[in-house]
């Protein structure tokens, strides 16, 4: 079997709901071995975020994110349990873990002095604002107070979450990345201090506003809502055709003659007040409503075909499950186990039930990932 980029990097996730799990799953779909260390009786919290639950009482949420896991359930109060863990640390790679600052401790598990006897280990925390802030750290608080509800949502609506727990999803990716760049730095990490990793949903949310950020920052005005429209480009938002809604993206100026033309309005495409884009945006409302006319004489089909064919940027809005459609028929997307991991990745183990491999774990630790058969990959 193709050896993967993390084999043989052993991975204690002491964490839990989604930030740290996609964090540890992102590795494990690369390679790396993953004990999932959770609450004994519950387990981790997203065990039972539903419906929709699978037949065997999983819920799609817990599925969603642990994958390529082995689960090991632990009471941090049972002296014997904190030996275990204080074993698997010291072979271990990487601990991820998301409690507040002082709880792992008070139970023996001291980020500084289990660095100090293992000289290999990377340490990353995950939290909502910092190693010196007790507030948890929830995707939809973070997503209110970094600014992303205010830009979200139509201009004269209420300001709307995005659909999905992106700023955890986001920082999630950001500790995998920070986990990464230690992993690959790390003969050269020589205290403890490196190898100690903070990220924070935060600072991860704060850094993805990314243009709009950089608009305020040097503007000096805030930023507003735009709905599903682009603050910096024009044409790049939604518009009805007859049938259904879709998506046009013009950004770059050569396209838009272009797609203008494709339209039908030629007016358009041969007025120099509107070849660049910094025009369009001074013209915005015209332009718009000159799109809007057009399009809503055919069918999005028709003009997602007249539009590719001269190369620009357009789509439909598709629901869900229509989305998801063509990975299902070629096997990319699993109710089991998700949606198929990118580049060297791989799907090697279904989303464990809560201490499914405890016993193992026990007995062999980290030689348990020895006796858990791996998914053809037909099947993952």
């Amino acid at each position: 079997m193709k050896t993967l980029p993390l084999d043989g990097v052993k991975v204690v996730d002491l964490s839990r709901v989604l930030a740290g799990p996609h964090c540890s799953m992102v590795l494990g779909d690369l390679g790396a071995q993953i004990i999932k260390v959770e609450r004994a009786g519950s387990g981790d919290d997203t065990r039972g975020w539903g419906p929709p639950f699978a037949p065997d009482g999983e819920s799609a949420y817990f599925l969603s994110t642990n994958r390529n896991k082995l689960s090991l359930a632990a009471d941090f109060k049972l002296a014997d349990d904190v030996a275990l863990l204080k074993v698997l640390i010291a072979e271990a790679d990487i601990v991820i873990e998301n409690f507040l600052p002082g709880i792992l401790a008070r139970y023996g598990l001291d980020a500084e002095l289990l660095l100090a006897r293992n000289p290999r280990l990377v340490w990353c925390t995950i939290s909502g604002f910092g190693p010196h802030s007790s507030r948890p750290g929830y995707d939809f608080v973070v997503q209110a107070e970094s600014g992303w509800m205010a830009i979200t949502g139509e201009p004269a609506g209420e300001p709307i979450k995005a659909g999905v727990a992106l700023v955890d999803l986001i920082a999630g990716k950001d500790a995998a990345i920070a986990i990464l760049g230690a992993l690959a730095g790390r003969n050269h990490l020589i205290t403890a201090a490196d190898r100690r990793i903070h990220v924070t949903l935060r600072e991860s949310a704060l850094a993805a506003l990314a243009n709009v950020a950089q608009n305020a920052l040097v503007s000096g005005r805030d930023a507003g809502r735009w709905g599903n429209a682009h603050a910096n480009l024009v044409p790049y938002q939604l518009f009805a055709a007859a049938d259904r809604p879709f998506v046009l993206a013009v950004g770059a100026d050569p396209q838009w003659p272009l797609a203008a033309r494709a339209l039908g309005l030629d007016d358009l495409a041969a007025d120099p007040a509107l070849a660049t884009n910094a025009g369009r945006l001074a013209q915005r409302d015209r332009v718009v409503a000159a799109i809007a006319t057009a399009v809503a004489q055919r069918s999005a089909a028709t003009w997602i075909e007249v539009l590719e064919r001269v190369g620009i940027p357009c789509g439909l809005v598709r629901g869900v499950q229509e989305a998801l459609q063509q990975a299902v028929q070629d096997g990319s997307a699993s109710s089991r186990t998700g949606i198929a991991p990118q580049g060297h990745g791989r799907v090697r183990y279904e989303p464990p039930r809560l201490d499914e491999h405890g016993e193992l774990i026990r007995n062999h630790h980290w030689s348990a990932f020895h006796h858990v058969p791996i998914l053809p990959t037909r099947l993952a």
